[in-house]
């Protein structure tokens, strides 16, 4: 019989009734939803056009590469976000923080939409797209810590897997909206008018869908966790990214390693399938969005089931399935779409964002129950995001310059294995959180 942890929390003992949890789950939802709307159109975009709007004397493979180079750049601000914008979640509070990163997501990904194309203002176009694409980053990086704490410190503690989950689910949501907006402008305006205006539409309409996010969020009130470390400024660390790196670096090292295969699978499923289908394959692309448009509806279904689950069986072995299962499925994966038929090429991507699922859906109470209250928004963000420099930032450009190399999805199969070994070997040597208490977690998971 699991031990409950709710019988001497005071961060639970303040925990709001479920009509309050149920408002902070929407209001996370919603806003993570919005920022990767805007991060994954990005993405997007860099596959289908950007290699011939700001990369335009390229080869379509080297575009192609080049534009998934910008694509990283968001990565690598998202750890520097997730330190600057932790340090004041940890200090001053999640709610504040959360405004903040959407409404700087919201203006960086709106100013996208209104950018100059290398034909029109040549090098600056590519750098200013760089600098955007960095405050993208910057902005992502802080909201996904602050998110998933106002689910995880918020309702019932038997359910911080289920609670901490939901912020997760803004990931697909975030593809459905951003490849269902893109695969309906490319089908009203043509090829033509699409490279010429059409994919600046998405963009421009994140500037509507903010002051939406915007809304919600600002009448949500401050997680009761952090309420609780409030009202003792000595136990409140003046440097939390200090206390991190001094008292936390081996939670902060295995978040890492546990993050970087999911991450890679990630990124290899919904953005390389675009280019492998449509460079590679010479399929058209709508394959390969209408593939992945499918498959992330059924991830939106299977990421709180797994995140359920996690609060059952725990949260290793819910992860350990999901990267066994996609170790093997990453062969099958290509073979699939290497048939050309549509059918096999959704079975394909829904197969593979199910896997995913299963481990993405435990990964944010799984990391963040590595910290204590205090430090946790710094500690667990600085273990996501600087997983995405190695994970995200480089799966599109290494599976693009394999495939290059070699002209086999067998090499780009081997990279998804070695990445997901390192992340079962990081999950089997964390502790298993799922029944302890919110408020002894991080300090258990570092003694």
């Amino acid at each position: 019989m699991n031990p409950s942890p709710s019988s001497s929390s005071p961060a639970q003992r303040g925990a709001r009734p479920p009509s309050g949890v149920r408002k902070v789950v929407i209001a996370s939802l919603v806003g993570t939803s919005l920022e990767w709307y805007d991060f994954f159109i990005y993405g997007t975009a860099a596959a289908l056009v950007f290699n011939k709007l700001f990369f335009p004397s390229f080869e379509p493979l080297v575009g192609t590469l080049l534009a998934f180079t910008t694509f990283a750049v968001g990565f690598i601000a998202r750890p520097v976000g997730g330190v600057i914008f932790g340090h004041y979640g940890d200090r001053v509070g999640r709610k504040r923080v959360l405004v903040a990163t959407l409404l700087l997501m919201g203006i960086a990904t709106f100013a996208i939409g209104l950018l100059p194309t290398y034909a029109s203002i040549g090098v600056w176009a590519p750098l200013l797209l760089v600098a955007l694409r960095f405050l993208q980053g910057l902005g992502l990086g802080g909201e996904w810590g602050g998110a998933v704490l106002m689910t995880l410190e918020t309702g019932d503690p038997r359910k911080r897997g289920l609670n901490a989950s939901w912020p997760q689910v803004g990931v697909p949501v975030g593809l459905l909206l951003a490849n269902g907006v893109l695969s309906l402008m490319g089908a009203v305006t043509g090829d033509e008018a699409f490279l010429s205006w059409g994919w600046r539409v998405p963009f421009l309409l994140s500037g509507v869908l903010v002051l939406v996010g915007l809304w919600i969020r600002m009448s949500l009130e401050e997680s009761p966790a952090f309420a609780e470390v409030a009202k003792k400024e000595a136990e409140k660390p003046r440097a939390p990214i200090v206390e991190v790196l001094r008292n936390y670096p081996k939670q902060v090292l295995l978040a890492i390693g546990a993050r970087i295969g999911v991450d890679v699978v990630f990124y290899v499923y919904v953005l390389f399938i675009t280019t492998y289908v449509v460079t590679y394959l010479k399929l058209p692309s709508s394959y390969a969005l209408n593939a992945v448009l499918i498959a992330a509806a059924a991830q939106t279904v299977f990421i709180p089931v797994c995140g359920s689950l996690s609060d059952r069986f725990g949260r290793r072995p819910v992860l350990l399935i999901g990267a066994i299962g996609a170790m093997v499925w990453t062969f099958v994966f290509f073979a699939l779409l290497d048939t050309g038929s549509f059918p096999l090429i959704v079975l394909a991507a829904v197969v593979a964002l199910l896997l995913h699922a299963a481990m993405y859906g435990p990964q944010a109470s799984f990391i963040a129950e590595m910290f204590p209250t205090a430090v946790r928004y710094t500690g667990a963000s600085m273990g996501y995001q600087l997983a995405g420099i190695f994970g995200g930032a480089l799966a599109p450009i290494i599976a693009t310059a394999l495939l290059d190399r070699f002209k086999s999805s067998v090499y780009v199969s081997g990279y998804v294995v070695v990445v997901l070994a390192l992340a079962v070997l990081c999950v089997l040597m964390a502790r298993e959180t799922a029944h302890a208490d919110i408020d002894e977690v991080g300090v258990r998971a570092g003694a």
